[in-house]
């Protein structure tokens, strides 16, 4: 058998073992684990860390009707966002954010995000070779813990997913609850507030695995072609931060005040129905704070569905993205209704997504308090795929870094303003982001607290 053949068959045997469905059942903690103020860990006095997570969806919302008239702070809700009214004080969303394509012809439902995400638009046909915007954040905030990030999505296709680290290294998306479930609180979940802890064995056999394949990596490079080689180096790369994450699973877990086991989620169907996809959304959401006030992970990531917002009515053949392209707009109305109708459904499931996190308390405050939630789409005006007028948005106060309740514009401004001022925020080292004219080193100063 060649060395070739002997790594791959290890990494076979390595995620057969990580699949076990096992019940653990954490304990609840109590809150004297904390300050007074619920933000430290009374017994060392570390702040609690802060969270980041993403939530994307297809299609983008109607001009005109979800862009706060005045602004700063004090704005009114619009209309197309009133699913998260209950938010308005965290609430700081972004208008005239642009991505552009330096002569590039857009790739529909793929340029608008891909320009946000990852600060770069890359030819038609090419994927981009460029890390996404939670990943470089996970690289900063998530390598100590056992999870460096989660992501799920509402579709039922686990290749919808927008955090990636190459164009062939991508995080697929869990899509099931029950998966999910079984994969934060399963046989490896380690009750951080639990008085004993002892190591599992078969997470010292698996660090010991990935170490010998590791050893081998020398002999192996030197058989193999450059693409082969650079492939390799980034296997390999995976290898060590999954190496890494097993190393924390081989030590106690600080304790965790506010982490209690969710039980085990209903089994559910999965599609583009849409009320499916807000279900399944809702339940992972919920499982998703669980990890992070049980310290799992620092770094999520919500699609709601696939890029182009494939879900539909019960009964109905026409999708959310058919109906955006083809419904008349409606002259008195001024917009799309029956596409429209899926705008609301969309920002409630964002806002389910948040009222998980603010669910769970943590002293005074609440998880979402130490959170930044970005949620963006990936056009303006879908009906003509319009990469203007993007909507960005941000719930949350990031442990008290950021202020909200703004709106604040930059009319024909890259996007990737925003995603640089977010790298800022959460302790990333970067003093410019984006290629070409998404290039920029200006952030807005204006949303640090």
């Amino acid at each position: 058998m060649s060395a070739v053949t002997r790594a791959a068959t290890r990494r076979r045997i390595l995620q057969g073992m990580m699949g076990g469905a096992a019940v653990t059942v954490g304990l609840p903690f109590l809150d004297c684990f904390l300050n007074g103020n619920g933000t430290a860990l009374a017994a060392t006095n570390a702040q609690l860390p802060v969270v980041f997570g993403s939530w994307f969806w297809g299609c983008g919302l109607t001009p005109g009707r979800w862009e706060p008239q005045s602004l700063g702070a004090g704005y009114k809700l619009p209309v197309e966002l009133q699913k998260l009214a209950s938010f308005r004080d965290q609430l700081t969303i972004f208008s005239g954010m642009k991505v552009f394509m330096d002569g590039k012809p857009p790739t529909p439902h793929q340029t608008g995000h891909q320009g946000i995400l990852t600060g770069h638009v890359p030819k038609p046909g090419v994927k981009a070779d460029y890390a996404s915007l939670d990943v470089l954040i996970s690289d900063q905030i998530g390598t100590k813990t056992r999870f460096r990030s989660l992501e799920v999505t509402g579709s039922g296709n686990a290749r919808d997913t927008l955090s990636r680290r190459s164009a062939s290294v991508q995080n697929p998306s869990e899509v099931s609850p029950m998966a999910l479930y079984n994969r934060i609180f399963g046989p490896e979940f380690k009750d951080p507030n639990a008085a004993a802890f002892t190591p599992d064995p078969k997470v010292m056999v698996r660090k010991s695995v990935l170490s010998s394949i590791s050893e081998e990596r020398a002999a192996l490079a030197k058989n193999l072609g450059s693409a082969d080689k650079a492939r390799l180096d980034q296997y390999f790369t995976s290898l060590r931060q999954l190496e890494n994450q097993l190393e924390i699973e081989l030590q106690k877990p600080a304790p965790m005040a506010a982490c209690t086991h969710p039980g085990k989620p209903e089994e559910t169907v999965q599609g583009l129905e849409v009320n499916a996809a807000v279900k399944n959304v809702k339940l992972m959401s919920d499982l998703i704070a669980h990890a992070l006030a049980c310290g799992q992970t620092r770094v999520f990531n919500v699609a709601f569905a696939d890029a182009t917002s494939s879900v539909r009515k019960p009964g109905e053949t026409a999708t959310h993205h058919i109906l955006t392209h083809e419904e008349a707009i409606d002259e008195k109305l001024g917009y799309q209704p029956r596409a429209q109708w899926f705008n609301d459904i969309i920002m409630g499931s964002l806002a389910d997504t948040a009222s998980a996190l603010r669910n769970v308390r943590e002293g005074d405050g609440t998880l979402l308090d130490r959170t930044l939630l970005l949620a963006t789409s990936e056009t303006g005006f879908a009906k003509i795929h319009s990469l203007e007028n993007i909507p960005m948005m941000i719930i949350g106060k990031a442990g008290g870094r950021i202020k909200g309740g703004q709106h604040i514009q930059a009319k024909g401004d890259p996007a990737t303003r925003v995603g640089l001022t977010v790298q800022q925020v959460m302790g990333v080292p970067a003093s410019s982001w984006g290629t070409e004219s998404l290039e920029t080193s200006k952030t807005f100063t204006e949303l640090l607290a």
